[in-house]
């Protein structure tokens, strides 16, 4: 056996390692932007006009429950409290862990074929072109293992008091007994279309990013007589900068097919009188017929509905969710190897 392979920690369990960290960090950022994902979802979810040029008078009767941030915040908080900005939170953690493991576990393998080694140091040599096509491909496989859970956070986030749904099992038999099996994975067309440019913008521009980041250490920290860190390493400071742009970014270009996701989830399920109209049952015959619909009633603000929630919420679970996995990579991969 050469040296360059005993150097290199076993597969598996480097497995392990990318599947633990990704489950700590995903779950990490789940719980701290929880409060703007409930927000952005009452958004999303609801077919009224938020936009006030679209509010004309004859349209009075179409006024949304939700609208602006700091008034839809108020409204939750009176209404249902602060647990309510945790609404779903169960089902959400129970689809982060699989997904964030799956995710980081296929990203690590794919830039390890690509790069011929599995040393996360030799993966930022790899071209920003690999680095999105990687990023795709762990999007799309996490977002098929653990989508039902996504739905079923959804639905019970999406509804407030009274609620429809008491509980995830009462949700789970009501989507089984409305649409069958199949209706766990309602919106998932459109999900896998909107994963692979949303994750392959988010890893491919974190390794940017970082790429840039480890140039201007070597050029202008490096050299410093006075610096501490006489190599290219990042700073938890520089991870969390990369980050918070990399979550902005991908978030900024694929929020309207989130939208019409969101739309596809809670189709044909119950809702409560006081939260407005709901989505039938087959409202939408594919997705390109939804963004036509959503277009023509409720124009192109429709399409970002929770867009200003969704942009604030990008940025910090992009952030801790890099610096969470980097950090409990590095941890793990010092205990464990």
């Amino acid at each position: 056996m050469s040296g360059t392979e005993l150097e290199e920690p076993g597969q598996l369990k480097r497995a392990v390692i990318d599947a633990s960290a990704g489950a700590v960090a995903g779950a990490i950022s789940r719980m701290v932007t929880s409060p703007l994902d409930v927000i952005k979802i009452r958004f999303q979810v609801q077919l009224e006009p938020t936009a006030s040029w679209a509010l004309t008078k004859k349209d009075s009767s179409l006024r949304p429950k939700y609208n602006g941030l700091f008034r839809t915040t108020k409204d939750i908080f009176r209404e249902e409290g602060l647990k309510g900005f945790w609404r779903g939170n169960v089902p959400a953690l129970l689809m982060v862990v699989p997904y964030t493991s799956i995710q980081f576990a296929v990203l690590h393998k794919v830039k390890s074929f690509a790069a011929g080694s599995s040393k996360s140091e030799n993966h930022a040599q790899l071209s920003p072109y690999l680095s999105y096509i990687s990023g795709a491909l762990a999007g799309c496989a996490a977002t098929v293992g653990s989508y039902p859970f996504d739905l079923l956070r959804t639905v019970l986030a999406s509804q407030g008091e009274p609620k429809v749904y008491p509980n995830m099992r009462s949700a789970f038999m009501s989507i089984v007994k409305t649409r069958g099996i199949k209706g766990l994975y309602a919106g998932l067309s459109p999900t896998l279309i909107e994963i692979i440019p949303y994750a392959g913008l988010q890893f491919g521009t974190y390794d940017t990013f970082k790429r840039w980041s480890m140039v201007y250490n070597k050029r202008y920290i490096s050299s410093s007589p006075s610096s501490m860190n006489p190599n290219d390493s990042l700073s938890s400071f520089q991870l969390f900068l990369c980050g918070l742009a990399a979550g902005t970014v991908s978030k900024l270009v694929c929020h309207p097919l989130d939208v019409v996701k969101k739309r596809f989830q809670v189709e044909g399920l119950q809702r409560h009188p006081k939260y407005g109209a709901r989505v039938e049952l087959n409202a939408y015959k594919n997705m390109l017929d939804a963004l036509r619909q959503i277009l023509r009633s409720e124009g192109w603000h429709g399409l970002y509905k929770g867009i200003v929630p969704s942009t604030i919420k990008a940025a910090p679970a992009g952030a801790v969710t890099f610096v969470a996995y980097e950090l409990a990579s590095d941890w793990l991969e010092t205990n464990l190897t």
